[in-house]
C-alpha cells in the first residue's frame, strides 16, 4: 500500500465531490478486513505497528470522506486551497444578514419556548443546507470554480453550526 496515495485514491474512487457512499463504505469495509490490526496479531512487531497505521489512515480518509463538509475541504485541499483558513472571513453581506436574522429568530424562539417556530427555522436551514451542497458539488465537480465552492463551503459551515445550535435550543426547551 501506498502512503502517498489521496483518500479517494486509496478507496479507489474518482476525486469528485458527488461520490457514491454505497462505494466507499464497501471499500472501505473490503480495505479494513485486509489490514485491520487484529489479522496481525501473530506478525512481527514492525507488521503489528504498520497495520495499525494503515488501519488509522483508513480510518481518517474514510470519515473525511463520509462527510461532506471534510469531503469538500479536502478536495479544495487538494487544490492548494485553505477554504477554513483563519484569515478568510470575507462573506458576502446578504448572507451575513440572513445569518444574523435566524439568529434573532432562534434567540426569539428558545426564549418564547415556541418549537412551531424552532421547527420552522431549523427546516429552512436545513433546505439552504441542501442548496449549499447541490451548489458545492456544481462548483467543485461541474465547473471547478474552487474559489467559489471555498466561499460555498464557508457558508455551509456557518449552516452546520447554527443547525447545531438549533439542536442545543430544543435540548434546552426539554
Amino acid at each position: 500500500m501506498d502512503f502517498n496515495q489521496d483518500h479517494f485514491a486509496l478507496f479507489g474512487l474518482t476525486p469528485t465531490f458527488a461520490i457514491d457512499a454505497e462505494a466507499l463504505d464497501r471499500a472501505y469495509r473490503e480495505l479494513q478486513t485486509e489490514i485491520h490490526p487484529d489479522r496481525f496479531a501473530h506478525a512481527g512487531e514492525a507488521e503489528q505497528r504498520l497495520a495499525m497505521q494503515w488501519s488509522t489512515r483508513t480510518n481518517e480518509a474514510y470519515q473525511t470522506l463520509k462527510s461532506p463538509f471534510a469531503r469538500a475541504k479536502y478536495l479544495l485541499e487538494l487544490q492548494g486551497i485553505q477554504a477554513m483558513d483563519a484569515n478568510n472571513t470575507a462573506m458576502p453581506a446578504e448572507f451575513l444578514m440572513q445569518q444574523m436574522e435566524w439568529r434573532e429568530s432562534l434567540m426569539a424562539a428558545l426564549a418564547a419556548a415556541d418549537y412551531a417556530g424552532l421547527q420552522a427555522l431549523e427546516q429552512a436551514a436545513k433546505a439552504e443546507a441542501e442548496r449549499l451542497l447541490d451548489l458545492l458539488a456544481a462548483d467543485l465537480d461541474a465547473r471547478r470554480d474552487y474559489p467559489a465552492a471555498s466561499e460555498t463551503l464557508r457558508k455551509y459551515r456557518f449552516l452546520e453550526k447554527f443547525l447545531a445550535d438549533i439542536d442545543n435550543a430544543y435540548a434546552e426547551l426539554e
